[in-house]
């Protein structure tokens, strides 16, 4: 690409953001465009749920700084409407076409509705964004009614977690067995389902709602196992689906559940020029195997977004797998959990010491967590980086992406001890020094 090139970029969040810079660190010279859809430059979307829901920081504090100067277009409260592959074109409001020689698609997710939620009644929030999460506070400093949190997942346990430092009533309804079950080891979420309950959140597990019933007083709930709540302010945090209902007759494969899907380099099935980023991407991480997933974590748009830039410019034929090391974390009640890998994809979990876990399948580790143990989590990062290394490198002349596994495989200086055939499965794949304890079992 040259100078006179366009790359628009569809998302101006995370991963958009982080793309655009990463173009002007390769030295890209053309246009770059951003489109996206709220009013806002990019924030940090995670703290919307923490921080920001208690009062300790202000919107203003939560914009993105840009490590490098990416003197892009930007077309904010502009939603994109399609695209036209063919010509090349990003549709938009009024009939608009605008012509790009590269695109980047890192629209991210939209929040998904129950139904029957009386969703347009203003005592009824979801939060996704910073005008929900505004409203969503300002809601909460008017009166001292009782909350009630519809979903047990990361931003269901944070929301009720900050409500819980407001001295407000707070009750989570899930219909898992355990808050957080899915994403993180059996054992574990049994332990934030107990914090939370030892904090004074209500918790309602293995639960639906039936029904709901709007009154002057407040909102009431009718849910399977025959319980009535009555709330002041109900927050539907149910999770989200990939925004990519404005690709639509377009030739770019996408489904309403997986989002975009993706080759191994980030570049999108049935267009050409086109990569995708961010929670909205589903593509084949080839260091865990060959299984289309999305990962729907912040830092995961932060790298993701560097790699389908680099790989933009690159082309299909040069570009290399983006083949990250997944890393989230979530604090609760002043608890932090940090977590590697893909844990979910473990069928055997084990306990590494005092608040550090395991999960491994029968091709080795697949995923770390670890309780309050920042130390122990950049250790056990180190060994699951050696014992399940990226099946190919970045090519030689490219910067890497922000900070990388191989820097705190450096910090560590930790050596893996070989797997002995005669231990348990997932201490087959330990660093040297560390035991396993077998996790409990949920009955």
């Amino acid at each position: 690409m040259n100078r006179r090139d366009r790359i628009v970029v569809v998302g101006a969040g995370t991963a958009g953001l982080r793309a655009a810079e990463r173009l002007r660190e390769l030295r890209f010279e053309g246009e770059v465009v951003m489109v996206g859809n709220e009013p806002h430059r990019p924030y940090h979307r995670p703290e919307l749920s923490k921080r920001f829901l208690t009062g300790r920081v202000q919107a203003d504090q939560l914009t993105l700084a840009a490590y490098t100067e990416v003197d892009a277009r930007w077309r904010l409260n502009t939603a994109a409407r399609g695209i036209d592959t063919a010509k090349r074109a990003l549709l938009l409001p009024g009939g608009e076409q605008l012509a790009y020689d590269g695109l980047v698609i890192a629209t991210g997710m939209e929040s998904r509705h129950l139904p029957g939620a009386p969703v347009s009644d203003p005592r009824v929030h979801q939060l996704r964004t910073l005008d929900d999460a505004t409203r969503l506070h300002e809601a909460l400093s008017t009166d001292k009614e009782p909350v009630v949190v519809i979903g047990g997942g990361f931003t269901g346990c944070e929301v009720a977690a900050s409500i819980r430092t407001l001295k407000r009533r707070v009750t989570v309804v899930t219909d898992g067995p355990a808050l957080m079950a899915g994403a993180l080891p059996p054992e574990l979420c049994d332990s934030i389902t107990r914090l939370h309950q030892s904090k004074g959140v209500g918790v309602v597990l293995g639960v639906e709602v039936l029904h709901w019933l709007v009154q002057d007083h407040g909102i009431a709930i009718h849910l399977s196992d025959g319980q009535v709540l009555v709330a002041g302010h109900v927050v539907i945090a149910v999770g989200g689906l990939p925004a990519v209902s404005w690709l639509r007759g377009s030739k770019v494969r996408h489904h309403e559940l997986d989002g975009v899907y993706c080759e191994p380099t980030c570049h999108a099935i049935g267009a050409t020029d086109v990569v995708a980023a961010g929670d909205v991407a589903c593509w084949p991480n080839l260091r865990f195997d060959d299984a289309p997933r999305r990962v729907e974590h912040w830092l995961n748009a932060v790298e993701m977004g560097r790699a389908a830039a680099e790989n933009l410019l690159l082309g299909p034929a040069r570009a290399t797998a983006f083949t990250p090391i997944p890393r989230f974390w979530t604090e609760q009640h002043r608890m932090k959990v940090q977590v590697a890998g893909q844990p979910q994809l473990g069928g055997e979990h084990g306990r590494l010491g005092a608040g550090c876990l395991a999960s491994a399948r029968r091709d080795g580790l697949v995923g770390l967590t670890t309780v309050d143990r920042s130390r122990e989590f950049n250790r056990l990062l180190a060994g699951l980086n050696a014992r399940r290394p990226a099946p190919s490198t970045r090519r030689k002349g490219f910067q890497e992406p922000v900070a990388t596994v191989r820097e705190h495989m450096h910090r560590a200086g930790e050596a893996m001890r070989p797997p002995p055939k005669s231990t348990p499965l997932v201490s087959n794949y330990l660093p040297a020094g560390v035991t396993l304890t077998p996790t409990s079992t949920r009955t």
